[in-house]
């Protein structure tokens, strides 16, 4: 009997996570936003708590904060935004003239097409008469517009959650601590609070600031070596720079792909992804480690899963905001005893002590 129930149990442990992903990958529009608004608040916490101190109503030092961040991105959309859309418009052109750079590869690409044609010609030929349906897809400028209608909309209502959690001071704290009916109930739930906003804010404001760093140094590094838009790749560096593993590598691809269009010589032009990829790698393994310390260090497979998962459920959007949130998923394991396993397994690698090094 006991066996039948553990094995319910498991079932309906299993039906309740494929549920949770189910809703979770077809409420994106709606859940992006609001995840966005609570990271936003939990990063600039602390900053809203520290100009309390000064006098500041919490209101106001949430208006203020809000509208800074709001500046800033408003900031980054003109600037990008503009050579973002002429490039769109460009693409084909764009394409064109790297297949002619690249004519080596583009010649066997070439064959293949070819060979994969006669096949379709012969397949056809004996299939009859029946003429294939093409579905138009949208222009590429179709499609960035309406990106940028998303990355507005989804920006405006995550900003605006934000100023209203910040405005309201510590009125949720206050609500989850009278959720719990024993003392230590309250105590593990406000530390917990604490502890994810601590450290969910010290990650997020040292990789904002180290991002805005590298975007500063790849914008400088890609201006010396003469290449056209110099700002946007370091703006570019700044925004992919949040995307762990991976930023580092698209990053490289765009960059030696424009490189290579705008350079007559390749070997010079693959120069602008190799200083990128350098730059880029040297953060990676240097000054981040250093700088968010070793509390924030998570498992590097860990985090490479979190963002593949999260990547394949959302896009590039998903990707982006995984490691905030398989932050604060080890920061609740490590406090829920319960859940102590799971969390050592999310840190990363520590020194062993003389038994474990014995026993490994």
């Amino acid at each position: 009997m006991k066996d039948d129930v553990r094995a319910l149990r498991h079932s309906a442990a299993i039906l309740a996570t494929l549920a949770t992903f189910v809703v979770v990958y077809f409420a994106r529009d709606l859940m992006l936003p609001v995840l966005l608004g609570f990271l936003i608040s939990l990063t600039l916490s602390p900053v809203n708590r520290a100009m309390q101190r000064f006098g500041l109503p919490a209101a106001l030092s949430a208006t203020l904060l809000i509208s800074g961040a709001a500046a800033a991105f408003a900031a980054v959309f003109y600037f990008a935004g503009e050579t973002l859309a002429s490039g769109t418009n460009d693409a084909p052109a764009i394409m064109r003239e790297l297949r002619d750079k690249l004519s080596g590869v583009a010649s066997t690409i070439e064959k293949v097409k070819d060979a994969s044609s006669e096949v379709e010609a012969m397949t056809s030929d004996t299939a009859g008469t029946s003429q294939p349906v093409v579905v138009e897809q949208p222009g590429l400028m179709s499609f960035a517009v309406s990106a940028a209608a998303g990355t507005i909309t989804s920006a405006i209502v995550a900003l605006t959650l934000a100023l209203f959690l910040l405005a309201s001071g510590d009125m949720f704290y206050i609500k989850i601590v009278r959720a719990f009916k024993t003392m230590t109930g309250k105590k593990r739930a406000l530390t917990t609070v604490y502890d994810i906003e601590r450290r969910v804010s010290h990650y997020l404001l040292t990789i904002t600031v180290i991002n805005a760093c590298l975007g500063v140094v790849v914008g400088f590094a890609m201006w010396l070596i003469g290449l056209e838009y110099a700002y946007i790749w370091g703006i570019a560096a700044f925004l992919l720079n949040y995307l762990p593993i991976l930023g580092g590598l698209i990053g490289s691809v765009l960059i030696g792909a424009y490189a290579i269009i705008s350079f007559d010589s390749l070997s010079y032009a693959l120069l602008a992804p190799l200083v990128y990829q350098t730059l880029s790698s040297s953060e990676a393994q240097f000054v981040t480690p250093y700088l968010v310390g070793k509390r924030l260090k998570l498992n590097t497979v860990a985090v490479f899963l979190t963002v593949v998962l999260w990547g394949w459920l959302w896009g590039i959007a998903g990707a982006l905001v995984a490691v905030p949130f398989l932050l604060v998923f080890k920061v609740i394991c490590d406090n829920v005893e319960n859940l102590h396993t799971i969390g050592t397994f999310l840190s990363g690698a520590d020194h062993e002590t003389p038994d474990e090094q014995e026993a490994l």
